[in-house]
């Protein structure tokens, strides 16, 4: 598999329900996820990831959409992440990740589905649980690779 990828953004907010924001910088912690992030904890979903790409279909729409407005941690490029299987290992900088579901089910409350009828992350979003903690940064180089 082996695929690359880069990371365009970090993103965390200190409350559920709300768009994150992006940081310089992100640290990870093994069963737990980033560190001072709303939806870290032990559990599957520690982490959520997004493709610019996908971003940008909605941008198409007219819709002026920033990073972590999609309440996504880690906004990539050069990946099509929701094509990866479950259990795939992601291996960025220091860390390693580990995909354990694809896409969500959409509250009721967001924001993007109100104003253009419809949202990118319930199909085109991942999760992920930390293998190996450690530190990312912006523009970090990742490759999803097999489990």
């Amino acid at each position: 598999m082996n695929k690359q990828f880069t990371v365009l953004s970090l993103n965390i907010s200190t409350k559920k329900g709300e768009k994150k924001t992006p940081v310089d910088h992100v640290e990870l912690r093994v069963n737990h996820g980033i560190v001072g992030d709303a939806h870290a904890g032990d559990w599957l979903r520690q982490i959520s990831m997004l493709a610019d790409e996908d971003i940008d279909s909605m941008r198409d729409r007219g819709v002026d959409l920033h990073f972590g407005d999609f309440a996504e941690n880690i906004t990539t490029h050069g990946i099509a992440l929701a094509e990866l299987p479950i259990g795939t290992r992601l291996v960025i900088g220091n860390t390693e990740l580990e995909v354990t579901q694809i896409g969500k089910e959409c509250h009721q409350g967001c924001a993007i589905r109100r104003q253009v009828g419809d949202c990118v992350m319930p199909r085109m979003g991942i999760f992920c649980k930390v293998i190996r903690g450690g530190s990312l940064r912006r523009n970090d180089t990742g490759v999803a690779v097999a489990e």
